[in-house]
């Protein structure tokens, strides 16, 4: 007797696929029964070298048989390497790393030495935010899963997100009024603040907030606000982080430094691998006050090499530039597709990290969650797993992030799935 595949799973959000996946290479996934999907969501926005690189997978091989997990006081050659190279690509002064696992732990070691540094604990992170499941980093998250669990972590505050798109301060064109909205926004904090700021964490672009991209300016602006008021500037670049918006990382665009740097997802190129990074004067305050952040895998050996090696690939292959004239390609096609749907409200993005939002009244900019929610549907009865943010007011959004070695060819096919997607469940 056959028993659902889900029969002993705790469900964790949203819903599963209908299929179970049985491998995966280069843009595509396969299913037990023998379907082929192109992902265009690279993983969970994380496989930028798109499924079982072959450099990836021998680098695995050899590295889990010869040194794979140690002791976390123990340091190996490839750890000792990968730290040195994120420092180097980096800008003065962030030039110390600590290697761990995922988004939610960088999150969590940046926002515990922001308060052990500066010796306050108040925190300010985007309305729209998604930072991660762990303490603080979930109580640094506003977009979803806050209620029902009781008190998070105290001194919690929440800044504006500046959305373009759905504007609430606006010059008198329209246009999105960012600075009196950061200033607002301030003004509020200030308010209701305690006088022991430690730090703001933001996504350059917001992926689970609705691919929300930080105005050019806007990160400037808001590390002069955090300047002003002794804080630290945490940037979470999880999803935008090692060339998927065009440039190594996407803060550099506005010219801005941030104070601790969080990386995951992309750092491991699928594999669990986080980073969160500081400058040496940082690092030794944090020290000599004791900072402690020992964990299971902390500076594990073998994803530090797999680590390497997707520095190697993003690096000899020049795929920062890859991004961006692939992202140009990916850009026009939903612009294409805007213009023959009325429904695609907007276009917005950059590199290979862009997103659409469906409306059902462009002038009222209403909400489509059913219309995103059929749209997904028959997106994957053609071939393509799309990704949309399914909560409520958001699911029509569309997150598109296919890895970074996908082929011109590709992303025609996800657009024409798309295009046919959404005409015929619009018809």
């Amino acid at each position: 007797m056959s028993t659902s595949p889900t029969r002993h799973l705790i469900r964790y959000g949203g819903t599963f696929a209908p299929d179970l996946i049985a491998r995966a290479e280069g843009s595509h996934l396969y299913t037990e029964s023998g379907r082929r999907l192109l992902d265009f969501t690279s993983g969970q926005m994380s496989a930028i070298l798109g499924h079982s690189h072959p450099e990836v997978v021998a680098t695995v091989q050899r590295q889990v048989a010869t040194l794979d997990h140690l002791f976390s006081g123990m340091l190996s050659q490839p750890v000792v390497d990968l730290t040195r190279r994120l420092a180097e690509s980096l800008p003065e002064p962030l030039d110390k790393a600590l290697l761990l696992t995922t988004g939610a732990e960088s999150n969590e070691a940046a926002v515990r030495m922001a308060k052990l540094v500066t010796g306050k604990h108040e925190i300010v992170s985007f309305t729209r935010s998604w930072h991660g499941m762990t303490h603080a980093a979930a109580a640094a998250t506003y977009s979803s899963g806050r209620r029902g669990y009781g008190p998070v972590a105290a001194g919690n505050l929440a800044l504006p997100t500046p959305n373009a798109y759905r504007p609430d301060f606006t010059h008198t064109d329209g246009s999105l009024d960012w600075q009196r909205q950061l200033d607002f926004g301030f003004e509020m904090i200030d308010a209701q603040s305690v006088g022991s700021l430690a730090a703001c964490i933001v996504e350059p672009i917001l992926s689970s907030g609705g691919v929300i991209d930080l105005p050019p300016g806007y990160l400037r602006a808001l590390k002069d606000k955090c300047e002003q008021r002794d804080m630290l500037l945490i940037v979470d670049e999880a999803q935008t982080g090692l060339c998927r918006t065009g440039e190594w990382y996407a803060f550099q665009r506005d010219g801005v430094v941030p104070d601790i740097l969080t990386l995951s997802k992309t750092l491991g190129a699928g594999l669990p691998l986080a980073a969160t990074i500081t400058s040496a004067a940082i690092e030794a305050t944090a020290h000599e006050r004791g900072f402690l952040f020992f964990t299971t895998h902390v500076s594990d050996p073998l994803v530090a090499a797999v680590g390497n090696t997707v520095l190697d690939v993003l690096i000899r292959d020049e795929l920062d530039e890859r991004a961006r004239t692939a992202g140009e390609l990916l850009d026009a096609g939903l612009r294409s597709i805007a213009g023959r749907h009325d429904v695609v409200g907007d276009v917005r993005g950059r590199g290979l990290m862009q997103g659409i939002e469906l409306a059902t009244d462009r002038d009222t900019k209403t909400g489509a969650d059913e219309l995103g929610a059929a749209v997904t549907r028959r997106c994957y009865e053609l071939g393509l797993h799309m990704n949309v943010v399914q909560l409520p007011g958001m699911g029509g959004i569309f997150r598109i992030a296919p890895p970074l070695t996908a082929t011109d060819d590709e992303l025609r096919s996800g657009l024409e799935m798309l295009d046919q997607a959404i005409g015929e469940c619009v018809a």
